[in-house]
């Protein structure tokens, strides 16, 4: 019987055991930059079979919280060598989540202090998170969006280009398009984002044009092997919504079947919440979803995403219904989380006040059993 500490290779990524490390935005890169201790939190947790990184963005549009880190400049570049160098010498891989979050941004975080960009002039009921001179945090609405033209759409797939190359450059294993909760690419494929009329916009087909145009370029860029990208069907993050998403996100992984990737990652229900949430008129069948990508001839490994503890996670590998299992906020608390899902040991609680931007505390202090 298949465990969570079996090895197995997503892609070109050989991985120790079937556990991954979710990607969790934690605001402590000053100037989009990781900082130096940065490096030793990743390294921390490299037991995982796979770190994901927090979302990084693909360029200066693409940013939508304060202190998040990218990979567009050579300085960030060289900020994240330090990460993936002390990741790789304590024995574990990691690959960096690929982000532009469209229109879930604040005008003080866009270039020049414009408008942030959508696929539709339609304001997100959201917040995002600015951090002031003072070093004090706090959330508020995002800024009202501009709709893109269809003509900057080729830059923005080039940006997603040039910052896969870059994560190589960086010595990541690989990469992961963040293509899920309510960011740019998910605000085209959905019906409540997307309002457009042109060859982006209406059909299903044209609502994923982008999606597919962007794993055209990454997957030609850097190999799909090291090739991944996160989905989220049914989650209501970032005021994401859709009244039908069986289709769309069949047709989705339909289209993803057609590069070998390392991994298809997806989350199951509300983000962070219930995980039987619906969108539309029925509950969403995962299995049939999983079902209709191998279908069409998928072979990326399935990764699995939210509420899972060991016992849930298990019962997915086990039963063949998953064949990695990402955990998020425990891994914020336990960076030995895979020795203590081992051991079936007691977890560390969770400090929330220290999420979100900060210092050390919080983020360095966990302590490992022993």
């Amino acid at each position: 019987m298949t465990t969570l500490f079996d090895p197995i290779t997503a892609g070109d990524i050989r991985l120790a055991n079937r556990i991954a490390m979710a990607p969790l935005t934690r605001n402590r890169a000053p100037d989009a930059v990781p900082a130096p201790m940065t490096a030793t939190y990743y390294a921390q947790r490299a037991t995982a079979g796979l770190l994901i990184t927090e979302a990084t963005a693909i360029s200066h549009q693409g940013q939508g919280y304060a202190n998040v880190p990218g990979l567009y400049a050579p300085e960030q570049i060289e900020g994240w060598k330090r990460v993936t160098e002390a990741v790789h010498a304590a024995g574990g891989k990691i690959v960096t989540q690929l982000w532009h979050v469209g229109r879930v941004s604040h005008n003080s975080l866009q270039p020049d202090g414009g408008a942030p960009v959508a696929p539709s002039a339609i304001t997100a009921r959201t917040k995002t998170y600015l951090i002031h001179a003072d070093g004090s945090g706090e959330f508020v609405p995002t800024s009202a969006p501009r709709a893109l033209d269809i003509a900057e759409l080729p830059g923005i797939v080039e940006d997603y280009r040039r910052a896969a190359r870059a994560a190589i450059e960086a010595g990541f294993d690989g990469i992961e398009v963040h293509a899920a909760n309510g960011y740019l690419i998910d605000q085209f494929l959905r019906a409540g984002s997307n309002h457009r009329n042109d060859a982006y916009g209406g059909s299903i087909e044209n609502r994923a044009r982008l999606l597919v145009e962007v794993m055209e370029a990454i997957t030609a860029e850097i190999g799909a092997g090291r090739t991944a990208i996160r989905i989220s069907p049914v989650t209501p993050a970032n005021d994401a919504s859709d009244p039908n998403p069986q289709p769309l996100f069949t047709y989705v992984v339909e289209q993803l079947a057609r590069w070998p990737l390392a991994y298809v990652h997806v989350v199951e229900g509300a983000t962070g919440g219930a995980r039987d949430f619906q969108q539309g008129d029925a509950p969403f069948d995962y299995a049939a979803l999983r079902a209709a990508y191998a279908r069409a001839g998928g072979k990326a490994a399935w990764m699995v995403n939210n509420g899972y503890d060991r016992e849930l996670a298990e019962a997915a590998v086990a039963e063949g219904r998953a064949d990695i299992v990402a955990f998020g906020k425990a891994f914020i608390a336990n960076p030995d989380l895979v020795l203590r899902l081992r051991e079936k040991a007691p977890l560390n609680a969770w400090d929330t006040s220290s999420f979100y931007g900060g210092s050390e505390k919080g983020y360095l202090d966990y302590p490992t059993l022993g």
